[in-house]
């Protein structure tokens, strides 16, 4: 897994603590913020300022601390970002979600198509493919 780096600002954690908190989920756009907020999370799933280089590998059976759920686009079926994806969703509904994908011939990469995968207390789910 590559490096990253991030910076979480003390306004961001604050407003990220104060969501999770208050019973609302927390949506990560791309791969990136999920790492950052995932790396950045304390053991007990809470936020302060902070910056640096990620290295975390996120794969299935990782418990994810802050995330509720994630929109990416599409990633290569062997790639470690489709296992990012597969540690939220399970690795069935992703490759049925990509097997689709292909057989409707939707775009992939930064061309127009993503997927969208939620926590809904512990029970992992996809709920939808947006091909954009």
């Amino acid at each position: 897994m590559h490096s990253e780096f991030y910076m979480i600002t003390e306004e961001s954690a604050q407003k990220i603590n104060h969501a999770k908190e208050v019973g609302h989920r927390v949506i990560c756009v791309g791969t990136t913020s999920c790492r950052t907020i995932e790396s950045a999370a304390d053991e007990n799933g809470r936020l302060k300022e902070c910056s640096g280089w990620t290295e975390i590998f996120i794969y299935p059976g990782y418990q994810f601390k802050i995330l509720d759920a994630l929109i990416t686009n599409f990633h290569l079926p062997e790639s470690t970002l489709i296992m990012l994806v597969s540690a939220l969703a399970g690795k069935e509904h992703v490759m049925a979600a990509y097997e689709e994908a292909v057989k409707e011939r939707y775009r992939f990469f930064s061309f127009g198509g993503c997927d969208v995968h939620t926590i809904e207390r512990d029970n992992l789910c996809q709920k939808m493919i947006l091909s954009l």
